[in-house]
């Protein structure tokens, strides 16, 4: 039973999208030449307001801009891949928040819009999610001194976002050494509110075992960004059987728009979260093959998933 899903407004709350519907940012391979200005305008005509950075987008804030003003949609998130588990990466992974930073106030300049993109983070030392290997078996797990790295080096980044007064989110992601329950645990309890806000990607959570709604109840103060998407489970108990990579469960279609799939309690996670008076993104996700999964068709689908659940 939802009783507080009427909280979740427009005035607080932004549908966005990922372009991962479009094409595959981590796997570039996966893409069947959609140019970026076709996404764009597909985005908005589903009804966004909003999208996260693609790697087919302009990189010079003064071309991208406009056109995303021209079809009514700023930007959600910037996403930096973090590596303080590893050798001699921290300042160049400082390096990037900052440049990520500059960018999102080269975009939104001094505009006193509340939707302000939040950054999004993930600790990808040691991370297989990339590689061509078993994805659930070689999963990371950090030892106590890369625990200590990995929480120092967020609190750093989380100071450079708060004092640009912008909120830094991480990303617990699968085949990355925050993946399972109880390395989700451990970096909420030990890293500082202030400086660390969680994103919740459903589908990450749910396909590495991870109950979704547990996280989104328990969090729910914490979490400040949403991906919303959606597993289908047949092809995630394929991942494990067939001891597939990554990239060949996204082929095979682990992932879609949320209420395609086997989630279930996408409505009582948005409870959770509007019981907490969330205010933030909420965006729609599916890494999917575009040859398989006409992008337009689902980012409608996921809207309009959204529209029924929310009433808007």
């Amino acid at each position: 039973m939802t009783k507080y899903l009427h909280r979740l407004t427009p005035a607080k709350v932004w549908l966005g999208v990922i372009p991962t519907l479009w094409w595959n940012d981590d796997f570039i391979n996966i893409d069947i030449g959609i140019p970026y200005e076709q996404a764009l305008s597909e985005m908005a005509l589903a009804g966004y307001v909003g999208c996260g950075v693609g790697h087919k987008y302009p990189t010079d804030p003064k071309i991208l801009r406009p056109v995303l003003e021209l079809r009514g949609l700023r930007i959600s998130e910037p996403w930096v891949s973090t590596y303080f588990t590893i050798k001699a990466m921290n300042r160049h992974t400082l390096e990037s928040v900052d440049a990520q930073l500059d960018f999102l106030e080269a975009m939104e300049g001094g505009s006193d819009d509340p939707r302000r993109a939040d950054l999004v983070v993930a600790e990808f030392g040691g991370a297989v999610n990339p590689l061509p290997v078993a994805l659930f078996p070689n999963c990371p797990e950090f030892s106590e001194d890369q625990w200590k790295q990995l929480i120092e080096g967020l609190h750093a980044a989380g100071e450079k976002a708060r004092a640009r007064n912008r909120r830094l989110c991480y990303h617990p992601h699968l085949g990355t050494g925050v993946m399972k329950t109880e390395a989700i645990h451990r970096l909420m309890d030990e890293t500082d509110p202030r400086l660390v806000n969680m994103l919740l990607d459903t589908a990450h959570q749910a396909a590495a075992g991870v109950d979704p709604l547990a996280l989104a109840r328990k969090y729910a103060h914490r979490i400040k960004h949403v991906h919303l998407k959606d597993i289908r489970a047949e092809v995630v108990t394929r991942i494990h059987h067939r001891e597939l990579s990554f990239q060949q469960g996204i082929e095979a279609g682990i992932f879609t728009v949320p209420g395609d799939g086997s989630i279930e309690t996408f409505p009582e996670i948005l409870d959770a979260l509007a019981e907490a008076d969330f205010a933030g993104w909420i965006c729609v996700e599916a890494e999917q093959d575009p040859a398989k999964a006409n992008p337009l068709q689902y980012a409608k689908m996921g809207r309009e998933y959204l529209r029924k659940l929310l009433g808007w």
